[in-house]
């Protein structure tokens, strides 16, 4: 069984230590009066996060073209070669200390696949075009807007969002609601982090993410099947739980474009579509705020979304999930396997109803 592993005297990236007595949800004295969990401890191994592959290496592949002879090569692989989206997600590191924070204990999915299989409806609605023209997305220069229901609202260009604390790698599982799931290495650090620092008044309630919108860029967005730009929301303990990551990258390097580059949200124990892509606005407030996915068919995407075996969506049993690369199903498990750590938000509240 796989395990989230915190280390002793981890600090968090939002100033609390973790007291490691029990692997079940406890109560702590923290310096910032939040709830901590305390975990059993386990040291992960270096085995368990991979090094990217290195087919996607440009200089490599245009070595090989060479060798071959480019009359070899289809007009179609040539492109691809070539092709500014490739370009896109190559290269650029992004140095990050392993975080005690994460799932161990299960083999990542490929850089190749959590690059190429992608849900960005921005770009297209399959899985594989967006790799293959996110090269006509320009994420820079980026800033982010946090507004609202706050003491201090401000606007943060890439460079200072990077600079508000140590960027930190965790492995998270990813579960789709369509009933697939991946194993995925982010980079950023904890979304509390730049939430603290817009300080919350006592009536924020709800935070609410605004994607970009680009249709010139965005080929997707050209199409009316969302109402764009894109938007997703928390609870205000949402996203201030730990778990809650801000994500500037993934495999040690910057976020590919069709991965929702330069900056996203990632909340591992709700389905995917909760985790808002390239966002250009955080605004704090004291209402549900308008989710895209919600306000297109509230009847198949609740708010909540939290993954959860016991309640079907009207076209995908939930129940079961086929991680990527694999051939056979696997159980889903409840909260995508992080309960112990986020349960007790729900405290009270019929997720069968609140889904």
């Amino acid at each position: 069984m796989a395990t989230l592993l915190w280390r002793p005297s981890a600090k968090i990236g939002c100033n609390f230590s973790v007291d490691f007595q029990s692997k079940r949800y406890g109560r702590a004295r923290n310096k910032v009066g939040i709830n901590t969990v305390k975990l059993k401890i386990e040291e992960p191994k270096a085995s368990e996060i991979t090094p990217k592959t290195l087919y996607l290496d440009r200089r490599r592949f245009l070595a090989a073209a060479v060798g071959f002879g480019a009359a070899a090569l289809s007009a179609e692989k040539i492109s691809e070669l070539l092709s500014p989206s490739t370009q896109a997600f190559a290269g650029n590191k992004l140095p990050a200390a392993r975080s005690p924070i994460s799932t161990t204990g299960e083999k990542l999915t490929p850089y190749e696949d959590v690059t190429h299989y992608n849900n960005f409806y921005e770009l297209s609605t399959d899985k594989e075009t967006p790799s293959k023209i996110a090269g006509s997305f320009h994420p820079q220069p980026w800033a982010v807007q946090i507004d609202g229901l706050v003491n201090k609202p401000q606007k943060l260009d890439y460079d200072a969002l990077l600079k508000l604390a140590p960027l930190e790698e965790r492995v998270y599982r990813h579960r789709c609601v369509e009933g697939w799931s991946m194993v995925i290495p982010w980079t950023g650090f904890p979304l509390k982090v730049l939430l603290d620092r817009v300080e919350p008044t006592a009536k924020a309630k709800y935070v609410a993410f605004t994607s970009v919108s680009r249709p010139a860029e965005l080929p997707g967005q050209q199409r009316d099947v969302l109402n764009w730009p894109y938007k997703e929301g928390l609870r205000l303990d949402e996203a201030m739980n730990p778990l809650t990551l801000f994500t500037a990258g993934l495999y040690g390097e910057v976020l590919p474009n069709q991965n929702g580059a330069p900056v996203r949200v990632v909340v591992p124990w709700k389905y995917g579509f909760k985790s808002a892509k390239s966002i250009v606005r955080i605004t704090l407030t004291d209402h549900m705020p308008v989710t895209s996915w919600n306000e297109a068919n509230a009847h198949e995407y609740g708010f909540y979304s939290n993954v959860n075996p016991q309640v079907d969506h009207p076209r995908w049993s939930q129940a079961r999930e086929r991680r990527i690369g694999e051939i056979f199903k696997r159980d889903t498990l409840m909260f995508n396997g992080y309960g112990d750590f986020v349960a007790g938000m729900y405290k009270g509240m019929d997720l069968r109803r609140d889904f």
